[in-house]
């Protein structure tokens, strides 16, 4: 078993003594990402302002290399834990480079006058969240989504061993979240930075968590890896998903399918119908989708879109049953959309599919 680097011990976090979550066990190696995830108000802010000494802890404790955190000062803590959160801090009369500058006071005299090896990482640290071109405006006068770089910059030149961010992602577009994510990744794998945060984006979490945290209730339900926790069941549990669904081979959330009676079936392979299926669903058009093989890119979304998929086992020619029960499907519909599709030796009887459609006069080709 690796070393554990960052713990907590039956800890119960609230607010004015009463409990919100009780019991966390959080247990992670050093160099580790992990990423709570959990429907709004459940408490992933609580749990990080508790383990960072911003909101005193109901009981429990919180451990860095075995050394209890209850027991640390701000300054021995403020060297070891660098922490962005989504409170926002409105300096008077600051230069983004006076902001990220902050990071260095852990290190500097009480004087608070940087060296020239803390102005080397205050440029260093604004060079790598790209923000040199916006060091010298006024901090308050800035965007969000700049801001947010600014308070990851004085993060990074803080030198921590552990970073704790709430909703980094908050306010950024699609590139800078990219950017972002990419930052911590490499301060975790290159420079065994530890990484704790909370994220909305829950297929950014997927891809880039070592460890996740399920938040939802008064206890902590799951805690694990990311292929333990990325699971239908647990996913739709932890958000109260009724509406759509999750689909977590793509990460993303598909939309509810269209309600009522079936009459288009959509014939493709290879990812060529996802599209199609999407613009059916956004119309509102119930559909079948097949004859479709399991491992198939395309059936992945039909499953949670289609009315019914017409489905076979991966390498396996198509069955009498599943191609009987597709031809009668196809005898109901008013339209058969052929996406795309490439038949070979196991598949031909899709040859005998379109050969019905055909014939039906209801074959359209996208």
């Amino acid at each position: 078993m690796k070393d554990i680097y960052f713990s907590t011990k039956d800890l119960t976090v609230g607010y004015n003594g009463e409990v919100l979550i009780k019991d966390i066990q959080i247990n992670i190696e050093k160099g580790e990402i992990l990423t709570l995830i959990g429907p709004n108000g459940s408490g992933k802010s609580t749990i990080l302002k508790s383990i960072t000494k911003h909101l005193k802890t109901i009981s429990g404790d919180t451990f860095i290399a075995e050394a209890s955190v209850g027991a640390m000062n701000y300054k021995e803590l403020s060297k070891l834990v660098a922490v962005v959160l989504t409170d926002r801090i409105k300096p008077e009369l600051m230069t983004c480079r006076d902001v990220v500058a902050t990071g260095r006071y852990p290190y500097t005299g009480s004087m608070g006058i940087l060296s020239e090896e803390d102005n080397k990482k205050v440029e260093e640290a604004m060079e790598k969240v790209h923000a040199l071109d916006i060091a010298e405006k006024d901090f308050i006068a800035i965007s969000d989504g700049q801001k947010q770089r600014i308070l990851l910059a004085r993060a990074i030149c803080q030198e921590p061993d552990v970073i704790v961010l709430d909703e980094p992602t908050s306010f950024l577009d699609i590139k800078h979240k990219l950017e972002l994510l990419n930052i911590l990744r490499s301060m975790a794998k290159e420079k065994k930075i530890t990484v704790i945060m909370s994220l909305h984006e829950i297929d950014l979490a997927q891809k880039i968590s070592d460890k996740v945290m399920c938040v939802k209730g008064d206890i902590i339900e799951h805690f694990g890896s990311p292929d333990a926790i990325f699971k239908d069941d647990i996913i739709r549990d932890l958000y109260d998903i009724t509406s759509g669904v999750y689909n977590i081979a793509f990460g993303s959330v598909e939309l509810p399918k269209p309600e009522g009676i079936a009459e288009t079936f959509v014939i493709s392979s290879c990812g060529r119908g996802i599209d199609i299926y999407r613009r059916l669903q956004k119309n509102n058009i119930p559909f079948y989708a097949g004859i479709l093989y399991s491992n198939d890119i395309d059936y992945i979304v039909a499953k949670s879109l289609a009315i019914d998929v017409f489905e076979e086992k991966p390498f396996m020619p198509i069955s009498d049953d599943v191609f009987g029960h597709a031809c009668e499907a196809i005898k109901k519909c008013k339209c058969v959309i052929n996406a795309g599709i490439e038949i070979g030796q196991i598949n031909k009887r899709m040859e005998d599919l379109l050969k019905l459609a055909d014939e039906c006069g209801i074959l359209k080709k996208i």
